[in-house]
């Protein structure tokens, strides 16, 4: 018996009444013929899309950046999703492979690109397109820390899409919950209740954020202070991350770190907590300092 259904046994007579049906929804999106379409492929597409066509309408608004504007034209936007989706995938491949299941690879190193086994990070993926934005802004002239800000502003979507997708392969599932909410996830070996981590992570880095951010830009003019909203983005996210670690298993290669409750996502999320307070002081410093 496993530790989790340890502490599930006292609890069997409620089980009925905690237990709430995983949707069967089929990972698959669509398939034609041997062309195969996963809602998890389909999350980044819709993603990258939904994020560059809502950049549009900040791009488009000249007034909400610093001088009038932006780090480019609202066209150059469908240039850059190329870019975006090269460093998301480059980026969050290799932070996996790093942080995630570096014994793995470095004892099989030609699985390194076998992305259709799955393994991304995050984190790497956030590296990846902010490395993208900077290089592709520093060419079009503009200003680096705008295009981060816009980053910050649309990334969001591309949180909320990717969590509701892990949501629906029944992956990076929480702790077992004696909450009414637990879902029992038909890959899960115990057949415990437990908490939707990715939901809650939906919610708080999708939802919760998306709409933070957007009172900062279009309500409280964060934009015309160049890193702002880059900054908010970074605490919001980290601080959300960290929380649902709380509730969220670890990866099974890595478990808790040092024996105890630290987790590799709590890690990696430090450095972002940082670098977003950084961001958040350094706008609104005072211009003699």
């Amino acid at each position: 018996m496993t530790r989790a259904s340890r502490r599930l046994k006292g609890l069997t007579p409620l089980l009925p009444e905690l237990r709430v049906p995983f949707p069967n929804i089929d990972p698959v999106a669509f398939a034609i013929g041997p062309f195969i379409v996963r809602w998890y492929a389909l999350a980044y597409l819709v993603g990258v899309l939904g994020g560059a066509a809502y950049a549009t309408t900040l791009l488009g608004k000249h007034g909400l950046w610093k001088d009038n504007r932006p780090p480019f034209e609202p066209p150059a936007i469908w240039d850059f999703a190329f870019w975006a989706v090269v460093g998301i995938i480059i980026g969050g491949r290799i932070g996996y492979v790093l942080f995630y299941n570096f014994g793995y690879y470095a004892a099989n190193p030609g699985e390194i690109i076998a992305l259709w086994d799955g393994g991304m990070s995050f984190h790497g993926g956030l590296a990846g397109i902010m490395v993208a934005m900077a290089l592709f802004v520093r060419h079009k002239g503009g200003n680096i820390l705008s295009g981060l800000d816009l980053l910050g502003a649309i990334g969001t979507i591309g949180l909320f899409l990717g969590r509701v997708a892990n949501f629906i392969n029944a992956e990076l599932y929480g702790a077992p919950t004696d909450l009414p909410w637990g879902v029992i996830f038909p890959t899960d070996p115990d057949q415990v209740p437990r908490h939707p981590s990715q939901l809650y992570e939906a919610l708080l880095e999708g939802v919760l954020l998306f709409i933070v951010i957007r009172i900062a830009t279009n309500h409280l003019k964060a934009l015309k202070h160049p890193g702002l909203v880059a900054g908010i983005f970074g605490i919001g996210y980290a601080l959300s991350r960290i929380f649902v670690e709380f509730f969220r298993l670890p990866d099974a290669q890595l478990g808790y770190l040092y024996g105890g409750w630290l987790t590799m996502g709590m890690v990696l999320s430090l450095p972002i907590l940082v670098a977003g307070v950084g961001l958040v002081i350094y706008p609104l410093r005072p211009r003699n300092a």
